[in-house]
């Protein structure tokens, strides 16, 4: 059961799956905020796994909205949780960067310590608790970064890559922050490694990290898409100390994949990772 089909990640998993048979509700069909419903469509459709792509993502909203955070990112957690442990069901949920604080310098592993900056990190490491809490054996959470997907983010008004390319219809000149480290990663990628991790026989319950491989700040990101589109554009790199008006989001966030490489799923190099979704989206204008 795939829940979030219509998101980045979630449009990108049914894309990328041919041999499985996926039941993906729709919101009239399951409503995550409500317990009863999460129980119903699990206990009806009985399935072998649950993958939970839903958030409420959009990061300086969650500031505005901690209580619909929580209840998106940690309530319906722990009650999909509840419901696979009582069915027996291995149950998939998604978490962030975002519950580290930025302090080091060297990509984070899943067992280092969390300390989330802001809203939106505190109600998915909350999320991520209550998983693991509730169901310790059938609980994966999967922590990933700065995702960009076909269908792009709903609530974000589409993604990243897009938006700097449509920046450049409008600007010869743009500013572009140079002060955050992460791992952009494309979903199609992100999707294939997630269909081979439940897959895999000796996949442990768990916290788990899948980023496209390598880091960069947004600046140099930004940059690499016009140097791939072929688009004369002038970045200025702006450094705000990791601050958003009021709220702070970490410096350096790239996640270290360790276990699931222990199991030989690493996913390709973010510069990669890029030119294919280019390919993808933009076909001959892309490089070629």
């Amino acid at each position: 059961m795939l829940i979030g089909k219509t998101g980045q990640l979630g449009s990108s998993i049914l894309a990328e799956q041919t041999t499985h048979q996926i039941y993906a509700p729709g919101r009239a069909e399951l409503d995550i905020e409500s317990k009863d419903s999460c129980e119903r469509a699990i206990a009806e459709f009985r399935p072998d796994v649950v993958i939970n792509t839903a958030a409420f993502h959009n990061v300086p909203q969650c500031e505005v909205e901690p209580l619909r955070a929580f209840a998106v990112n940690c309530q319906s957690v722990r009650d999909l949780a509840l419901a696979c442990n009582k069915s027996n069901t291995l149950f998939v949920t998604f978490s962030t960067d975002y519950v580290f604080g930025g302090e080091k310098k060297t990509p984070y592993r899943e067992d280092e310590r969390t300390k989330p900056l802001q809203m939106y990190g505190i109600s998915r490491l909350a999320g991520e608790l209550a998983a693991t809490a509730i169901s310790p054996r059938h609980a994966v959470v999967i922590r990933t970064c700065g995702l960009y997907g076909l269908s792009g983010a709903i609530s974000k008004g589409g993604n990243f890559v897009d938006k700097r390319i449509a920046d450049a219809q409008t600007s010869s000149v743009i500013e572009m922050g140079c002060d955050q480290i992460v791992s952009p990663t494309y979903t199609g990628n992100l999707a294939q490694a997630v269909l081979k991790l439940i897959e895999h026989p000796q996949l442990v319950p768990g916290i788990y990290h899948l980023v496209n491989e390598g880091e960069c700040n947004w600046f140099e990101f930004t940059q690499a898409i016009y140097e791939m589109m072929k688009i004369s554009v002038k970045v200025n790199p702006i450094d705000r100390g990791g601050m958003s008006g009021e709220m702070r989001r970490p410096l350096y966030s790239v996640l270290a994949n360790t276990k699931a490489r222990e199991l030989g799923i690493i996913l390709p190099h973010w510069r990669n990772a890029l030119q294919l979704y280019l390919n993808k989206k933009y076909g001959a204008a892309a490089g070629k």
